[in-house]
């Protein structure tokens, strides 16, 4: 899968993970939607998630919106992504309040572009979806 030029804001998951880079929407067979976009195939984990349940509960549509941003649900979650893929969802968060989602995106498009070839590198493997480059072998 190509990056496209511009990460669209519902490709950015209510707990702060960029979809656009999530092995499960870049599967070829059976891939997931995104978090937020609505009608589209999700993971079950995805559509059952306690964060983006909780988000809606509270009118809401990103945690970092919450007053009781970081809560221990993304704590719990940020502390796993940092250990298994050096992402800090509660940074993603942050940053994303303080220059806009869109801002983050774009920034975050620029991280996750391949450039040898055009592909998305996946955020939790390291690996290009179109070359099959690991990020720190061409990048």
């Amino acid at each position: 899968m190509k990056m496209p030029e511009k990460i669209g804001t519902e490709m950015f998951a209510p707990c702060g993970v960029n979809c656009q880079a999530c092995y499960a929407h870049l599967r070829t067979k059976d891939n997931c939607g995104g978090c937020l976009v609505s009608g589209a195939k999700k993971r079950g984990s995805c559509s059952s998630c306690i964060r983006k349940n909780c988000a809606a509960e509270k009118g809401i549509t990103y945690c970092y919106e919450c007053d009781d941003f970081p809560c221990r649900k993304i704590k719990s979650l940020d502390k796993s992504y940092r250990l298994r893929y050096g992402i800090s969802l509660i940074d993603n968060g942050f940053t994303a309040r303080e220059k806009t989602i869109g801002e983050f995106l774009k920034q975050d498009r620029e991280y996750f572009l391949c450039k040898e070839c055009g592909g998305i590198i996946c955020e939790h493997n390291g690996t290009c979806s179109e070359c099959g480059i690991k990020k720190e072998e061409g990048q």
